[in-house]
């Protein structure tokens, strides 16, 4: 026994190695994904517009997906599928969501930009994403989103895709909210 006893240590200095480092590889994945722009992840940006250049000479194709993850029962579309628009206009447009059941249910969208290079010149100014969304069962609505391209969008884009997953975070929603106290009963 007395002869296993630093095998024994190195195994469990290496296990505790191994989960250090799965800790920490979401931050380093969002790190190395906000330096290179892969996967797509867009920079929420606040602009008002003010002082804002828009290149007239250019015209770049937005093109709207939108899905529902698999354990969502969601109707969740874009209002329109594309639109041209000018490096440094303001634009907004809507995703439309309707629940079909009959319970609340509270989703929670994650953006990908493809091609990947072109997220960083992708800015949402406001965007129905950033936040979790309630809607009641037999309800829909309206969730809009405000964006702008760079102008320094390098010239070998002239296309770029924004999807959405909508996910059903109904259940860690729940969990977050505070608990009622049943004082009186």
């Amino acid at each position: 026994m007395a002869q296993n006893k630093p095998l024994i240590g190195k195994l469990l200095l290496v296990t505790l190695a191994m989960f250090g480092f799965g800790f920490a590889l979401v931050p380093l994945y969002d790190v190395f994904c906000d330096i290179t722009g892969i996967n797509g992840k867009t920079a929420a940006v606040a602009a008002t517009g003010d002082n804002a250049i828009v290149d007239t000479s250019r015209e770049i194709t937005i093109e709207f997906l939108a899905r529902p993850n698999k354990d969502m029962p969601w109707v969740f579309k874009p209002e329109v599928h594309s639109m041209k628009v000018h490096p440094g206009e303001i634009h907004i447009m809507n995703y439309l969501a309707e629940n079909p059941t009959g319970r609340m249910i509270v989703g929670q969208a994650v953006p990908s930009v493809s091609p990947g290079q072109a997220a960083l010149y992708f800015n949402k100014i406001e965007c129905f994403c950033f936040s979790q969304q309630q809607l009641a069962g037999g309800k829909d609505m309206l969730m809009p989103l405000q964006f702008y391209v760079d102008p320094a969008l390098p010239a070998q884009f002239n296309t770029i895709t924004l999807n959405y997953t909508l996910y059903d975070v109904t259940q860690a929603w729940a969990a977050q909210q505070p608990q009622q106290d049943n004082i009186g009963e």
